[in-house]
């Protein structure tokens, strides 16, 4: 924590009562530096300029100038998810503020602890339409944990103190501030620490007793227990008691979209991901269970298929921080509100207890589900129209590169298959959109999570839908020497779309062409793109390119790397279960089973 040995604003003078005075820019600098912020993400405009007057002095926090401001908000997201450290971002009012709203949401939807910093018109001026007047505090009431509006310089403290509080402490999540611009230049005593009040904010960390021993006795009672292991475990940092609770019971594991590397995938226990596209084994896992044991998981409609339909046969232990997810979707037998950490280590040893004199018997349990390990293994076919396998890029991708890596995904095809791909050893290495399904997250989250893990190779695997929405924070990464490493799967179409409409839509492919990579035509070229942003450009059309590309861009880092690999667009994501059908209807691959039709 900063202490007063620390430069000051050069807005600072003291009062008689030797109380150092300061504006409203110099508190939210002098607040950011008592709370441990390091690192922002912003673009400075009208309303935000007293703000960025002051920080331009800082010596303690580092400011990076993004090329737009979602793509401020999806590096705080990154810088966040991958260090568990509070992710800023900063923007000015209007459009500013505006354009921060779709990682605002993104965060809200992933719990993504973040503080967004927005500048207001003059507060003599809210309400008469003013030039980039915005209510970003009404619109985004409904995706962030609370927005705040500041417009007098000494309650920037507590505010500020406050919003780190809120967005850090039960279901961590976004939260606005917005600061008008008189606010920033008028001036106050600053008062740290400031006194948070908050009422009626208590979330509730300890789980109680009753309720995790009898879920310790579910446990042991039941025949076919599953840990339905959510995003929830990883934001927690409750990745090692997982590991001693799961290995201790005995019973199976799945792990979210969002909760990949929060229990190791080499762990004989784990079954990989659930899910419209998870492994078969840890779909029927879930559909056939007499026990489902969730962690930190919201039974989202992508893993459970039509919730009518979902584990017909299990009992629900459902363990959240937010007690407005349990019940919201399948009912709880065991509702249990705590932090996952805590409860974890309190079922472990309810488990301990309640299974010394009575030793629960998986047995025929693991003879299903190995059976299902060799039957349903994970895997691919190679295309066959001479171009790259979009899978095994990826998965030399993530072996070359290894577990201590980082990588922050797009979404669409690609995201399906970094998921299934890339092997997950460990908690915040695999960063994506998973409840808003953000196209455009990759390269700025990857951005952000290099600046937070600069010793860390980090990669943003993306779509060249993707890519285009965000590659300009490119420019940003080289000017600032944050040297990510990005890998295009370019198949020259919305991939995901393209399936959809290849499997539901009779193979009416109707505004999915893209026309990056295939043909004659590349619009854009993506190698004389890159390289106009000043990053190593590559282009990877043979089998034998991959692994050296890989390796090139993984060796280099003293600029940004982009190869483009151009693959197969008939590749599909396999396996999967169609949108409002039950899980039950899961289909390997498309020629393994009879076609199904979408509901």
């Amino acid at each position: 924590m900063p202490t007063d040995s620390m430069p000051r604003p050069k807005s600072s003078t003291t009062d008689h009562t030797n109380r150092e005075i300061l504006t409203g820019s110099g508190a939210i600098l002098r607040t950011l530096e008592h709370l441990g912020i390091k690192d922002v993400f912003g673009l400075p405009g009208g309303a935000i300029m007293p703000f960025y007057d002051e920080l331009m002095a800082s010596t303690a926090v580092r400011h990076i100038l993004v090329r737009h401001e979602q793509g401020a908000g999806h590096a705080a997201e990154g810088y966040a998810s991958s260090s568990g450290k509070v992710g800023v971002a900063i923007a000015t009012s209007g459009p500013g503020a505006t354009n921060l709203v779709t990682a605002i949401a993104d965060a809200y939807m992933d719990s993504v602890p973040m503080i967004a910093i927005t500048g207001q018109v003059f507060s003599t001026s809210m309400g008469t339409d003013a030039f980039q007047e915005v209510d970003i505090v009404g619109i985004t009431m409904p995706i962030t944990k609370h927005s705040f509006l500041v417009t007098k310089p000494e309650d920037v403290p507590a505010t500020l103190a406050a919003a780190y509080h809120i967005a850090t402490t039960g279901r961590p999540g976004p939260v606005l501030v917005d600061v008008t611009k008189d606010c920033q230049q008028n001036s106050a005593p600053f008062i740290w620490p400031p006194k948070i009040e908050l009422p009626g904010y208590r979330p509730v960390v300890k789980a109680h007793g009753k309720q995790v021993q009898a879920a310790a006795q579910l446990l042991v009672d039941a025949e076919r227990p599953v840990f339905y292991v959510g995003g929830g475990v990883v934001r927690a940092n409750a990745s090692e008691e997982l590991f001693e609770l799961a290995t201790r019971v005995g019973a199976p594991v799945v792990t979210t979209l969002m909760a990949r590397g929060a229990f190791p995938d080499s762990n004989d226990l784990n079954l990989g991901m659930p899910g419209m596209h998870g492994a078969v084994p840890a779909v029927l896992a879930l559909q056939e269970a007499d026990l489902i044991i969730s962690l930190g998981a919201r039974f989202d409609d992508r893993v459970t298929g039509k919730p009518s339909e979902f584990a017909p046969l299990a009992k629900i232990v459902h363990v959240d921080i937010d007690p407005a997810e349990i019940g919201k979707i399948r009912a709880a037998d065991v509702p249990i509100v705590g932090d996952a950490k805590d409860v974890i280590v309190d079922l472990s040893m309810a488990f301990a207890d309640a299974s010394a004199s009575t030793t629960p018997d998986y047995a025929d349990w693991w003879v299903r589900l190995n059976t299902l390990k060799k039957q349903y293994p994970l895997g691919y076919t190679m295309p066959d129209d001479g171009l790259l396998s979009p899978q095994q890029i990826i998965q030399r991708i993530g072996e070359l590169s290894g577990p201590e890596a980082v990588y922050a995904s797009g979404v669409g095809q690609h995201q399906m298959w970094a998921a299934q791909f890339i092997k997950y050893e460990r908690p915040n290495a695999w960063l994506n959109s998973g409840g808003a399904g953000t196209m455009g997250y990759g390269v700025p989250a990857a951005m952000g999570a290099k600046v937070a893990n600069p010793d860390r190779v980090v990669w943003a695997i993306d779509g060249d839908g993707c890519f285009q929405m965000t590659n300009q924070e490119l420019a940003t990464c080289t000017i600032n020497n944050i040297p990510i490493k990005v890998a295009i799967i370019n198949n020259s179409s919305l991939g995901m779309v393209r399936q959809w409409q290849t499997l539901f839509y009779e193979g009416r492919h109707s505004f999915t062409d893209l026309n990056t990579g295939h043909g004659t035509a590349m619009v854009p070229d993506f190698v004389k793109l890159a390289e106009a942003y000043g990053c190593l450009a590559i282009r990877v059309t043979k089998p034998e390119e991959v692994d050296a590309a890989i390796k090139l861009a993984i060796e280099t880092n003293d600029r940004p790397v982009v190869i483009d690999f151009i693959v197969s667009r008939d590749a599909m994501v396999w396996p999967m279960v169609p949108q409002g059908l039950s899980n039950s209807s899961v289909q390997y691959a498309r020629d393994h089973a009879p076609e199904w039709e979408e509901e």
